[in-house]
């Protein structure tokens, strides 16, 4: 895992570090994710001091703890009753149960760096997905730092707050109550916080102990104080506006069963926030104590071992707090009525053998989880800066003390949740912390799912208790929960996600990590590709699936461009064959080119494969690709070439602006993170042919591999003067008429066989067809030449375009008829007759489609045949020369 906190958006290749035994360790060690000393990690072990006991057990237990099991047990208790407090307990905990599943999982995977949950996603669902994930869970932390700090002010307004009904301090009720001294008492606990958080994390670690310690002898309080105290009542009042204040009789009549039926079920208003409780209100104030789970998964970066101590410490955590919050609940519901639990949230001080313990348990488990959240969220902030994933306002978060602590990120923090408690009630944000954390728990589900159902080999956990019904049930639990609690509140966080993840994606970072998508694709590709059976292709459903033989890109992008506006959806690869012979090579040289072969693809953006094979010569190459190229049912049927003349080709990348070094520059930092920077790419394919330089292979090989193509079944298609495609056949016409695609139906070398309507032909007019319904051609005019003789008289022309017109009907194919006399085409100089024929009728067209003839057995005739072509179509524009096959067409339904 060396290379997993690698900038996202680095450039170039990564330099080759020398072997210093010689015995290709480094090399190995890369492959297996095996640290390398050579590197630098990003925590160095030293920094990994905490066990599980202390860096997992204590920061969880005391985040589940906090404010609800000593601030708002009787709330729950006493609004939803016993047995609906019960079931929202199990609920809440059988959905973190199978989030935790899911998290132990990914965390016995591998090795686990700084960031927590964040690093867990965004490695397995990759940086746009982990990216918003984690800027959602970095605010949920946020939010629950405020609530755990405002239960805190709470708590301690609770002891030395005025009575509201009273003007004047009474014994220790000194401080004065109202919404901006919440904010102040707030803002001051959060500074007190925040200093602890600057000096580093193992301050905290080493307080956490202590404050556990604390926080169990308050609860022993608690449990052991029925069985001691007799009933007793008590007077609570509360103030309801300026001049009114409510005063109720409140009881507690230790163990009684009339008690325990009284507190089954109901609800209430709310003191504080002056709102009739209901389900979801209650339920989204209880799930903030389950949302501390990820407590030990955030201090990843501090653990000696965290695939051992998050697993281990989370599951003895969870198990542990959730018999003590069942033990609680019963306890309360037996021996407080119902009055007592809903009107006074602090009422374990009234009913405890010594109140104290139970005001140094809220002031501790408060104060530690607010500084849980507030470290934990800083490890998110920084982790997201080193992934450079937001670009320069995260910047500064990357920075860090001598010591590894990132300051930076706790002042950002720091100063978001000083927004937060200007909302000034706790239950209040409630809502708003649990929607994230659900939300964050379904992505941690989710990355777990995908990872299993893509069936990767490397996905092995050490943990086995779970599965894809687990992580399935568990992110579907997360969601409904989320519009249970607040439908507003949970639509606005998918909201945002959304936002994120387009942002991230409008970005294009590009990782090393791996990305989940790709082992998904791939695991369903296959599946699909296995169902696809050539054995049951029909005519109806033919589609072109093309092998275009790439010499040059250079040359050859304008023709690339149209074959894919020529596919139709179809199989489309740009094949290449390097000269060379493996049996003389230490290495495969064709491996290395793939990256910019690619990069070649995205800049011209097109859909095509690339398939590159190393041969002793053009036509073996060729034979080998067109035998080999595609996956079952997807293999080429059609292989389409550029023209065999002496004409000087252009060079494509000095002309379009899409090679230049400002668009690379746009599109990311100066290359695209594969090992491809501009100045390689352009360096990497060779200039172009000039005058003199002779062609890589001979006329007679040439005409061999389009001999060669057709008697494998491959339909063959030579392009010629695709150069001139960018220019002006792609301009609208001035005089506002459609572009023109002429087709010529016949072998114009042969017009003996003009009448013949054979597979060619056929296949000729199929696949005009299809480059008419490609987008950029929609709107453009088909033209169908229908050379006649002046012999056969005006009735024979009417019945033959007639017939023409009756074939085209039953194909679908919309098209004008233009009927020329053959007659006109001088016999002596044939060839360049017809190439005057069709300049004379085809000279506006965008693009020219005419039937290939046949090449000659007799290689000694193949130059002949390649003069004849070059005569046929000189100086025309953009032309296709078409030889088809393959049965194409159908009439049927």
């Amino acid at each position: 895992m060396s290379q997993e906190r690698s900038p996202l958006l680095s450039r170039g290749p990564l330099p080759a570090r020398r072997d210093p035994v010689g015995l290709g360790l480094g090399s190995l060690s890369k492959e297996m994710n095996i640290a390398d000393p050579t590197l630098p990690a990003t925590v160095p072990p030293s920094r990994r001091s905490l066990n599980t006991f202390f860096g997992v057990f204590v920061p969880t237990v005391l985040s589940m703890f906090s404010i609800v099991l000593f601030l708002r047990t009787g709330f729950v208790v006493g609004h939803a009753g016993l047995l609906q407090a019960l079931l929202m307990l199990c609920v809440a905990y059988f959905i973190i149960s199978l989030t935790i599943l899911s998290v132990c999982a990914i965390a016995t995977n591998g090795a686990i760096q700084g960031g927590g949950v964040y690093f867990m996603i965004s490695r397995s669902l990759g940086p746009e997905f982990g990216g918003s994930i984690g800027i959602m869970f970095y605010l949920a932390k946020v939010c629950a730092c405020g609530v755990y700090v405002l239960g805190l002010v709470e708590a301690i307004l609770s002891i030395f707050g005025r009575d509201p009904a009273s003007k004047v301090s009474e014994g220790m009720r000194v401080l004065p109550q109202g919404y901006w001294y919440t904010v102040l008492y707030a803002s001051a606990a959060l500074l007190l916080c925040l200093l602890v958080c600057l000096v580093g994390a193992h301050i905290y670690s080493r307080a956490a102990f202590i404050i556990l310690l604390v926080v169990t002898v308050s609860l022993i309080s608690i449990i052991i104080s029925p069985l001691v105290l007799g009933p007793r009542s008590f007077i609570i009042s509360h103030q309801d506006g300026a001049n009114s204040t409510s005063v109720y009789n409140a009881s507690y009549t230790s163990f009684n069963a009339t008690t325990l039926r009284a507190n089954l079920a109901g609800y209430a208003l709310d003191y504080s926030t002056n709102i009739v409780m209901s389900f979801s209100m209650v339920f989204a104030v209880m799930f903030t104590s389950c949302t501390g789970i990820m407590a030990g998964s955030n201090m990843s970066g501090e653990l000696k071992n965290p695939s051992v101590s998050i697993p281990k410490g989370t599951i003895i955590a969870v198990l542990y707090t959730f018999f003590v919050y069942v033990l609680i609940f019963l306890l309360v519901s037996s021996t407080c009525d119902r009055v007592l639990l809903i009107q006074d949230y602090g009422f374990f001080q009234r009913i405890n053998v010594w109140p104290p313990f139970v005001i140094i348990g809220v002031y501790c488990a408060s104060l530690s989880a607010a500084m849980s959240c507030l470290i934990g969220a800083s490890r998110i902030l920084h982790a997201l800066a080193l992934d450079q994933l937001f670009g320069l306002p995260l910047a500064p978060a990357a920075i860090t003390s001598s010591s590894g602590n990132p300051w930076v990120s706790v002042l950002y923090t720091w100063a978001l949740v000083q927004c937060v408690v200007f909302a000034g009630q706790l239950n209040s944000i409630a809502s708003l912390v649990t929607v994230f954390y659900l939300l964050s728990y379904a992505a941690v589900d989710l990355a777990c799912l995908s990872l299993e159902w893509a069936s990767a080999p490397n996905f092995r956990p050490t943990f086995q208790y779970f599965s894809w019904h687990t992580c399935l049930l568990g992110m579907m639990s997360c969601m409904v929960m989320m519009f249970v609690i607040n439908t507003v509140y949970s639509s606005a966080s998918i909201a945002l996600l959304l936002l994120l993840l387009l942002f991230l994606h409008y970005r294009a970072p590009t990782s090393t990590w791996g990305y989940i998508s790709q082992a998904l694709i791939f695991h369903q590709v296959r599946k699909y590709l296995l169902m696809l059976d050539m054995r049951k292709d029909h005519v109806k459903f033919w589609r072109p699936q093309i092998l275009l033989m790439v010499a040059n890109p250079r040359s050859s992008s304008h023709l690339i461009t149209f074959v894919n506006q020529l596919k139709k959806g179809g199989l489309f690869v740009l094949g290449h064959v390097q000269l060379g012979n493996l049996e003389y090579l230490t290495s495969d040289p064709v491996q290395f080119h793939y990256n910019f072969w690619l990069s070649l693809v995205d800049r011209l953006e097109v859909k095509a494969f690339v398939d590159l094979t190393l041969s002793p010569s053009v036509r073996q190459g060729t034979q080998h690709l067109l035998r080999i190229a595609g996956l079952g049912g997807m293999k080429p049927n059609t292989l389409i070439m550029g023209f065999y003349d002496d004409c000087v080709p252009e060079d494509y990348f000095q002309q379009h602006p899409a090679f230049s070094v400002s668009s690379w520059t746009h599109r990311g930092a100066g290359g695209d993170s594969f090992g491809v920077d501009p100045y390689s790419f352009q360096a990497h394919f060779p200039a172009v042919r000039g005058v003199e330089s002779p062609h890589l292979l001979s006329p007679e090989e040439y005409v061999a591999i389009i001999s060669d193509a057709l008697k494998m079944g491959k339909n063959v298609c030579l392009g010629r003067y695709f150069f001139q495609m960018e220019g002006e056949w792609m301009r609208p016409r001035r005089d506002g008429a459609r572009k023109m695609v002429d087709i010529w139906p016949l072998n114009l070398l042969q017009p003996e066989t003009s009448g013949q309507l054979d597979v060619c032909i056929l296949f000729l007019l199929q696949m005009a067809c299809v480059l008419n319904m490609s987008s950029g051609w929609r709107q453009a005019r088909l033209r169908i030449f229908l050379c006649l003789e002046a012999i056969t008289g005006d009735q024979g022309w009417l019945t033959k375009e007639e017939a023409l017109r009756e074939l085209l009907g039953k194909l679908r194919i919309r098209a004008t008829i233009k009927a020329v006399p053959w007659d006109e085409v001088p016999s002596m100089d044939f060839v360049s007759g017809v190439n005057r024929l069709l300049k004379e009728h085809s000279a506006k067209a965008a693009v020219r489609f005419l039937y290939l003839p046949h090449p000659p057995a007799d290689s000694s005739q193949s130059q002949q045949y390649l003069a004849k072509l070059e005569a046929l179509t000189d100086a025309l524009g953009p032309t296709l020369l078409i030889h088809g096959v393959t049965r194409v067409t159908c009439t049927d339904l």
